[in-house]
């Protein structure tokens, strides 16, 4: 999670940045947030970053909704999937491939050693991925991932690159990451091979991902003598990893692409988990409700344990409107899948919606639960602020919504519902000390800000739009 203070650090210049990112021609992208996938992919990145020595409690993973053919690593180690990696990727070794040679950016520290070139360009670039992040952990997904995919804008794409020595280090480390783990490096062959082309195109031809890592018949040669040599080569995946890549690509798909294009790759005589998992989405989406149940009923038939099925029944139900009949069923998915963070503020989001004084305090609980996992997620803080509201706890509604506001980096609104919930707050409990801590960080923030606005005139950056 991102310090609290470092929030206040974006927060001023992120409005803006923003702004004048909708302005130009931007990527439509959103951070996506689903406990399922998440799992997946960190199940699939551990060992691999345990084998380059770094800690998987210190490397946070996001997945990027874009479908375009991308994935990179940011100072901090953040590990970025685009949705488009994700769905190209036929096989799990292919996707940990790709995974492990991100890690193996992060562990040969290529992020600090480069040469930057263009440094004002690159600079640039960085100040707006910053900034990005910043929105995205304090839980603006949409805004923050505008700025981060936008943040290309800000410096010419060729400042991105590593270059080729880079490139072949990290596929080395990532052959050597795979077999530690005892698994097949084959997988990122397999996957450079199947866009091997790119290699001829123009840069801006290119798929993001190949821009950035500069793909070469050299580099794949090495890496298959280095692979050639593993006693692992031919190790498969587990079925397991396999269908949970199928599953998490059905889901995508069914979210991300039309009801129409989902109907025509998952057939109704497909009867696999994946194609119905897929189709009950896609049913959802067309607002045909029955066809949804019926699909996502007939997997909890099958699959009584998994969570992620009763989530989706949750979901389906909470959005076509039968709010209080999602209770059930996302009750069942936290039962489950116990301390989810997600799975607890959907059943809260549920509990709100009925009169029951007794179920507004459990999911006031439920969300308190959820924020101390993740504890800049402004939908929790609205979510709660509403749950006080319910009770007539007016003066813990308000501190809830200082903490919204804050999180989001929006500070004169944070400022003055903390002083409004100070005014009624118990002096000295910990909400009342929470709430004189964002007024003091936001006072000097905002200070800083006008002090900036009053000072010198700020660096520019020139654009470039070749």
């Amino acid at each position: 999670m991102l310090n609290r203070s470092l929030k206040s650090i974006f927060a001023i210049t992120l409005a803006m940045i923003v702004t004048l990112m909708q302005a130009m021609p931007a990527f439509a992208q959103s951070l996506l947030r689903d406990t399922e996938i998440e799992e997946t992919m960190r199940d699939y990145t551990t060992p691999i970053l345990r084998a380059a020595g770094l800690s998987p409690s210190s490397v946070d993973i996001y997945l990027v909704n874009d479908p375009s053919l991308n994935a990179f690593v940011t100072r901090g180690q953040n590990i970025f999937l685009h949705s488009g990696i994700i769905l190209q990727s036929d096989t799990p070794n292919q996707l940990k491939g790709v995974i492990a040679h991100e890690a193996g950016h992060i562990a040969g520290g290529h992020l600090v050693r480069r040469d930057y070139g263009n440094r004002s360009a690159y600079g640039a670039m960085l100040i707006a991925a910053g900034i990005g992040l910043a929105a995205i952990l304090a839980g603006e997904g949409e805004a923050g991932a505008l700025v981060l995919g936008g943040s290309q804008q800000f410096g010419a794409i060729e400042a991105l690159a590593y270059s080729r020595v880079n490139e072949s280090a990290a596929d080395q480390y990532a052959a050597q990451y795979m077999e530690a783990t005892g698994q097949s490096g084959q997988g990122l062959i397999d996957f450079f091979d199947r866009f091997r082309a790119q290699e001829v195109l123009s840069n801006a031809r290119r798929y993001p991902y190949f821009r950035g890592h500069p793909l070469s018949s050299d580099r794949i040669d090495a890496l298959r003598e280095r692979v050639e040599e593993s006693a692992y080569t031919e190790a498969k995946d587990s079925d397991d990893h396999q269908h949970r890549l199928d599953m998490a690509k059905a889901k995508l798909r069914g979210f991300l692409e039309g009801p129409q294009v989902v109907f025509s790759k998952y057939p109704p005589e497909d009867q696999s988990k994946a194609a119905r998992y897929a189709r009950a989405v896609a049913h959802f989406k067309a607002a045909d409700l029955r066809n949804a149940i019926r699909e996502v009923d007939s997997l909890i038939l099958e699959e009584p344990k998994n969570a992620y099925f009763y989530e989706l029944k949750a979901q389906i139900l909470y959005e076509s409107g039968q709010r209080e009949k999602a209770i059930e069923p996302a009750r069942k998915a936290l039962e489950l899948k116990p301390d989810a963070p997600l799975l607890e503020i959907a059943l809260a989001q549920s509990l709100l919606e009925t009169s029951d004084r007794s179920s507004v305090e459990e999911a006031i609980d439920l969300l308190k639960s959820a924020l101390t996992v993740e504890t800049g997620n402004s939908y929790a803080w609205y979510t709660l602020s509403r749950a006080y509201g319910e009770l007539g706890q007016e003066a813990l509604a308000k501190y809830a919504v200082a903490e919204q506001a804050y999180a989001i980096g929006d500070l004169q609104r944070a400022r003055s519902f903390a002083q409004r919930a100070q005014e009624d707050l118990p002096r000295g409990n910990p909400q009342w000390r929470r709430a004189s801590d964002i007024i003091v960080v936001s006072d000097a923030q905002l200070t800083k800000s006008r002090g900036r606005r009053s000072g010198p005139k700020p660096l520019t950056f020139n654009v470039s739009t070749k």
